[in-house]
């Protein structure tokens, strides 16, 4: 029994291993999901502010209608669930990988005095008995938290959770990143080095005081993966140029600050950080281009490989306090994309697919937003009224 049990387990670790490694051929393309890690219980922060058990599933459960036309409120098909189950997440990891995602990049919150919301990955992400089925990576998000659950107009922007960490912290949060995460057989890889993404390169080059600091911090990661018997760390900048969250402030000129930091990639969150949303429901072909637009600049201006984005929609009302008069006041009071169908969706998905694969030599990744951005109206997880629609659609286009 003990010897089965044993080969059992390495046959596991060898599939998980061949699939972080798993070089994609010249036209096939890698398609990335980032996941929102804020509904789960038993987070210590949320109850310790929100109460015992609370999860961002209340906003969902109080959304409403704000104004003409406004589709509220969104209801998950398969009912408010506990990421941090690992059952829950094993269903989550089979419809995804069923569906053509190959990687869950999971907002990662790490600060001076412990991690946010890290039981989603650490609890129910990879103690599902399915994980080696897809695989994962990190986008550290970076930013200030303040309190939006919800946002009472008018109420003052309080700085929760800064996102500044010391010296030794950084140091300490490298050395767990290598030993909770970068060497497991599942994490995800280019050229062999585990993928690290940043959210927020103005906090991030902040936090150590200068471009020359922020470099020498990032080549440690890098040394110290290298010491860990890794091949280094690709680090990836989430470029944006139109701050959406009230604490966020672009950079001057991102392009030189990728080249002085040395990333190897560069991508995007979400549409709306390059497109302005000009009507209370824009269109979402309108919005699409906007952001078509923005990529054709990006690509070669960068420097480095730019993996291009597709955004399924955007509407944070849910996170706007139920009593408020709804208006474009700023985050999360703003106009929305409309006409978000899954026809829509899988439209763009065809024209990013066609436009990467026209390229010879261009990079063959993709990323959405998002898995299960619920509040902020980007999900590709089933809902009451589109059923699987957004999923079908990143399967007939990319699988």
């Amino acid at each position: 029994m003990k010897s089965i049990f044993a080969i059992s387990i390495a046959v596991l670790l060898f599939s998980c291993k061949a699939n972080s490694d798993r070089q994609p051929q010249q036209d096939e393309i890698t398609v990335v999901s980032y996941y929102f890690p804020n509904y789960h219980s038993g987070d210590p922060r949320n109850d310790l502010r929100k109460g015992e058990g609370w999860t961002e599933w209340e906003l969902i459960k109080a959304a409403r209608p704000r104004f003409e036309g406004h589709r509220q409120p969104k209801t998950p098909a398969w009912g408010y669930t506990d990421e941090k189950d690992p059952a829950v997440m094993a269903q989550k990891i089979d419809a995804a990988a069923d569906h053509g995602i190959d990687v869950f990049l999971f907002d990662w919150y790490m600060y001076e005095d412990g991690p946010f919301l890290n039981r989603c990955i650490d609890d129910g992400f990879l103690k599902a008995p399915n994980t080696g089925r897809l695989r994962f990576a990190l986008m550290w998000a970076n930013h200030d938290w303040t309190e939006l659950f919800p946002y009472k107009r008018g109420t003052p922007r309080e700085v929760i959770y800064p996102a500044k960490v010391s010296p030794e912290r950084y140091d300490e949060i490298c050395d767990r990143l290598i030993a909770d995460y970068f060497t497991r057989p599942n994490y995800w890889t280019i050229d062999g080095k585990p993928y690290f993404s940043i959210y927020d390169v103005q906090k991030f080059v902040e936090n150590f005081g200068s471009t020359e600091a922020t470099r020498e911090a990032m080549n440690r990661l890098r040394q110290k993966a290298v010491a860990a018997g890794l091949k280094g760390v690709h680090w990836n900048l989430v470029a944006w140029g139109r701050p959406v969250l009230p604490v966020e402030h672009p950079p001057a000129n991102t392009a030189e600050l990728i080249r002085l930091l040395g990333f190897d990639s560069a991508t995007s969150y979400v549409w709306v950080h390059h497109a302005s949303l000009d009507e209370t429901q824009t269109d979402y072909n309108r919005v699409r281009d906007a952001y078509f637009a923005h990529w054709e600049r990006v690509k070669t201006d960068y420097g480095v490989p730019y993996y291009p984005n597709v955004t399924m929609g955007w509407d944070p009302s849910p996170r706007c306090h139920p009593d408020d008069e709804w208006g474009n006041w700023g985050y999360p009071f703003t106009n929305t994309i409309a006409n978000n169908t899954p026809e829509n969706f899988k439209t763009a998905l065809q024209m990013t697919k066609d436009r990467l694969l026209a390229d010879p030599n261009g990079p063959r990744i993709l990323n959405i937003n998002c898995w299960n951005e619920w509040t902020e109206g980007s999900y590709l997880e089933p809902d009451t009224e589109f059923k699987y629609g957004f999923l079908e659609a990143v399967k007939r286009v990319l699988r």
